[in-house]
This record gives structure tokens, sequence and C-alpha cells, in this order.
């Protein structure tokens, strides 16, 4: 089941002629999940191929690096037919803000839009098989960042044992096991799940923080994180100013993902200043965190496999 992370936009405030505002497309078999949606995100996914069947919008604060390519986005949703609802998740207290920026140009879809506020800890966005989760951040304006968490996955089908230790013939009834449900055999034994079915595996957790200080909460549900996307706006010797400005620093987003023990780490949000070379941001992250680390680009892809399957490389 493939979970895909698109960086469509890789900016800080300022865009430069290699990186654009803040967006992350995050396409789960088929869920299309945009987070932020900087100026331009319509024709980064047109570039780089994501599709434009987005059901959510997850918007993590007000700064219009952030937020300044939703109106066009809508208008050409609205140009090209668009007929699905899409929802707009947004800190708790925006719900203006956004509806005015949602209106400009005095433009109003013929498609439903829904505005949804959340705070830190609120389920944005809930399916069977995962949640979106609000996670507290500590930016200069109100500011939430996001969790893809998914649920637990059935344990391993212990196929060899079925076959040769439990006599269980090949079928339909293996499928039942693997779901929880015990088993009749032809010759009256019942069988349950726990006697062929290993224990749950963890399914993948993606957390975007958008513009913050380190803090708490990200740290906690960055806990073994398949994947950490957070705010790297400054190295080391920017790091007053990322304190000012209520960013952080490629060395604080290595010292939380240690702490988190996420298995990778994608900084993003590069100032404009590190333009020609950003590797100072990157060294100063893998100088505190052990795990893969890399600078986020626009337009790159990867793949984020289960937490039992190894790694695909960026």
């Amino acid at each position: 089941m493939s979970l895909r992370v698109t960086f469509l936009g890789t900016s800080g405030a300022v865009p430069t002629t290699q990186r654009a505002p803040s967006a992350i497309m995050v396409n789960r078999e088929g869920d299309r999940l945009l987070f932020d949606c900087g100026e331009g995100t319509q024709r980064q996914m047109m570039r780089h191929g994501t599709g434009f069947t987005v059901s959510d919008i997850f918007v993590t604060h007000l700064h219009g690096d952030h937020v300044l390519g939703i109106p066009g986005l809508v208008q050409s949703w609205d140009f090209n037919g668009r007929s699905e609802p899409l929802t707009v998740h947004c800190p708790r207290g925006t719900y203006s803000d956004i509806n005015d920026l949602l209106g400009v140009c005095d433009h109003s879809p013929s498609f439903r839009i829904d505005i949804d506020e959340v705070a830190a800890g609120d389920v944005a966005h809930e399916t069977d098989e995962y949640v979106v989760r609000a996670v507290e951040t500590d930016h200069r304006v109100t500011s939430v960042g996001y969790a893809l968490i998914e649920a637990d996955r059935p344990g391993r089908f212990d196929r060899q044992k079925a076959e040769d230790e439990l006599g269980i013939p090949p079928g339909p009834k293996y499928g039942k096991l693997h779901n929880g449900e015990s088993v009749e055999l032809d010759d009256g034994r019942m069988i349950d799940p726990d006697d062929v079915v290993g224990d749950p595996r963890p399914g993948r957790r993606v957390v975007y923080t958008g513009d913050t200080r380190p803090t708490a909460a990200v740290e906690s549900v960055a806990a073994d994180a398949d994947l950490l996307v957070h705010d790297a706006t400054f190295a080391d010797d920017h790091a007053a100013r990322a304190r000012e400005t209520k960013h952080a620093t490629g060395r604080e987003a290595g010292e939380l993902a240690a702490a988190a023990g996420a298995k990778r780490l994608a900084l993003t949000h590069i100032s404009s200043r590190y333009g020609a070379d950003p590797s100072p941001i990157k060294a100063d992250a893998a100088d505190a965190f052990n795990g893969e680390v890399f600078i986020a680009s626009d337009g790159q892809q990867i793949e984020v496999p289960f937490p039992d399957a190894g790694s695909n490389g960026e």
C-alpha cells in the first residue's frame, strides 16, 4: 500500500528560482492530501505530476507563503468543472480569514467548500485506515502541525503452521483468520486467530510541522515516526534569528528527531539566504541526528515504507 510524499514548495518566506513557497502533497493509496498551499502550488502540482484530485487541504497557519496558492487552485478547480466537495482544515480562530481568502476576486466556486477549524490534539481527518491529527506548534501566529497516523495492521499469517501443524486447508478460512475471526474445521476443531496470526504490526507515521520552534508536542507525536518533515529555516549561524522569528535551525530539528527516535528527517522551509548552499543546515542536523536526514527540494518524491519493510531510499 503506497504512501508517497511530494515536496512541492520548500522555501522560506521568500521564494527563489529553485524553491517555491511551502506545500507538500501526501498520496496515500490514491488519497491526495495537501499540506499548506503557498503561491504557485497548482503549477508545482502540474510540473511534478501529483494529480489534482485533492480532497483536503491542511493549513498550518495564515502566513502568506503557506496559503496564497489556495484562491488560484480553487478557481482552477472550478473552471475545470470540479463537483466534489473540498475541506480546508485550519487552526482554530482562523475561519473568517480562510473564508475571506476563498472569496478573493469575488469568486464563488460551484462546489462545496467546508472549513474545519482544529486545535492541537483534534482529529482533523479520519478514515478506517488512518487519521490526520493536529499537533501543537510554536510560531508567531496561531498555528498547528499535522500527523498522519495509520492504524495497526494485522500480524503476519503463519501459513506453514496453518497447513503443516494445524492441518487447515488453504482457502477462505485463511482470510477469516487473518481478519480476526475464529473458524471451525471439518473435524470440529475451533481455530482462533491467535493460533496462526502474529502480533499486530504498526502502520506508518508522517509528521509535518509547518513553521515552528521545537515543541514537546511535536517530539511526542513524532515518536518512531517514519518521516518527520520539520522547519529548518536557518543554520547555527542564524540561531538567534530563528528564536526571534519562531523558526527552527537544522540542529534543533535534528535534536528533536533524535529525541523522538524518528527514522527519517526532511528539512524544509529553507531561508533564501542559503539559496546557493543550504548544506550547513543539513550538516548541523546530521551532527545531532544519526538517522537519515536530507534537505527537501522542490519536486522530490519519496516513498514511505512500512516499518517492517525496510527503506526504499530517497
